[in-house]
């Protein structure tokens, strides 16, 4: 990892680096935690949010530079037993490059700061460049999962886990042909397809869309340029932007599909509407909104002080019969890290979640409820200096329609200097409780629910 001291820095302070981005200096944890309201009894398991948190003196030369920390939050029996954060000790948290003396790359020099999920009872801190990073449920770091020798390649951030066969789908990005490696794992973790994606460019690719039968491609307005210091992508107005459709099995064969010029970081959901036609859902940039967001991952002048300057939902609906494809505006506000109840992953859902900038008629973060039945969206306003995360979505156990559960959300109070673990009613966004936790955590990027039945 690339990084500077803190008193080499002679430019502005970084943005994330700062207010509701600054990065905690230790490790801690504590029990029995404070909380106003009810807890669900049935919630029990580990909330665990990762993020981009730099050791003390460190300026990472991008937000995503920073090494991972996983904040976590065990619930049980209507109680909140603890709080703790660790850092995911990886070679690149002592400093280890990820391009060696050779010129080789090494998967194991991972920040492992983007995402932590749970499959087939285990715990695994993601950063696409790299292999995975297994944790045990107490957040000690156990080391670099490779999936049994069988995965010799870097991993997506962004997995999905169909919650009709408990397959894990996820990909490869090189800047070299085949860009795209696409591989699931069974519900018992082993890999058992890995297969070369045809004829897909060298774009950002940092998620995917799984239907019932396809896998959709982002090939978009992003293209790779190593001369980019922060995220090595730049916007091209000459390169066509497309998403591509492939089947989930049989030959590596992708349909694809022109679109508008676009960048879109993050799908809400993928699925095949009743005529044939898919349905692909999430947060658009155009050229001037992915401009602003890079200034502010870089700290670069004319950034606005939030990580997202106004990618807005958006629809794409793919139709195989006339291979065009249709595109709208869900909503104007401004959102990311999209969310929906995975029980409907790759089908049809009619609710969507998500986190709100200031922007598009708000002026201060929100969590919102997308209604694509209704064309209603719900705010939930955070309140002054106030900036909620990605909200995960937990089903009700005796749930019956799609928005029965909860949303958990890590809030972060610089006015306060201090953070809340809220739980948020899925179907009219009132919030039921509020767990105090020890310190601000800071604003991160996404986490996951793992009840304890997932470890066994």
């Amino acid at each position: 990892m690339s990084v500077t001291t803190a008193a080499s820095v002679g430019n502005a302070p970084k943005p994330y680096l700062q207010a509701h981005f600054a990065p905690v200096v230790d490790e801690i944890s504590a029990t029995s935690l404070t909380v106003h309201g009810s807890l669900p009894t049935e919630l029990d398991g580990r909330y665990f949010r990762n993020s981009h948190n730099p050791l003390p003196g460190v300026v990472p030369p991008n937000w995503f530079a920073g090494s991972g920390m996983i904040h976590g939050i065990r619930l049980r029996g209507g109680q909140a037993e603890w709080y703790r954060n660790s850092w995911v000790r990886t070679p690149a948290l002592d400093g280890a490059p990820y391009r060696r003396a050779d010129g080789s790359t090494d998967l194991t020099a991972s920040v492992a700061g983007t995402n932590i999920i749970e499959h087939a009872g285990k715990i695994l801190a993601l950063q696409e460049q790299n292999l995975p990073f297994e944790m045990t449920p107490e957040l000690a770091t156990v080391g670099p999962y490779d999936f049994g020798g069988t995965l010799r390649t870097s991993m997506t951030a962004h997995p999905k886990e169909d919650p009709a066969t408990g397959e894990l789908h996820f990909f490869s990005w090189s800047p070299y042909p085949p860009h795209i490696t696409y591989y699931v794992a069974d519900s018992s973790g082993e890999i058992v397809r890995a297969v070369p994606v045809p004829a897909a460019g060298p774009t950002l690719q940092h998620d995917f869309g799984l239907t019932t039968n396809y896998v959709v491609w982002l090939d978009m307005s992003l293209v790779f340029d190593h001369t980019n210091p922060g995220l090595p992508f730049g916007w091209s107005d000459t390169y066509v932007p497309r998403l591509g459709v492939m089947p989930r099995t049989g030959p590596a064969e992708v349909r694809w599909f022109e679109v508008e010029a676009g960048a879109l970081l993050h799908v809400g959901n993928a699925y095949e509407d009743g005529d044939g036609t898919i349905v692909v859902e999430g947060p658009r940039y155009d050229r001037s909104a992915w401009e602003v967001t890079d200034k502010f991952t870089l700290g670069a002048p004319g950034h606005l002080g939030t990580p997202n300057g106004g990618a807005v939902q958006t629809r794409w609906v793919l139709n195989p019969g006339t291979g065009k494809a249709g595109e709208v505006v869900v909503d104007d506000l401004v959102t990311e890290f999209p969310t929906i109840n995975e029980d409907y992953l790759g089908r049809p859902n009619q609710f969507s979640y998500a986190m709100a900038f200031p922007g598009g008629g708000l002026d201060e973060y929100a969590v919102v409820k997308m209604d694509t039945g209704s064309g209603r969206t719900t705010v939930a306003r955070m309140g002054d200096r106030r900036m909620p995360g990605e909200a995960v979505f937990v089903p009700s156990q005796d749930g019956t329609r799609e928005d029965d559960g909860w949303l958990l959300t890590l809030v972060s109070d610089t006015s306060a200097d201090a953070s809340q673990l809220l739980v948020i009613d899925a179907s009219n966004l009132d919030t039921i409780a509020a767990v105090e936790l020890p310190r601000r955590v800071p604003s991160g990027i996404h986490g996951n629910w793992i009840p304890d039945s997932d470890l066994g």
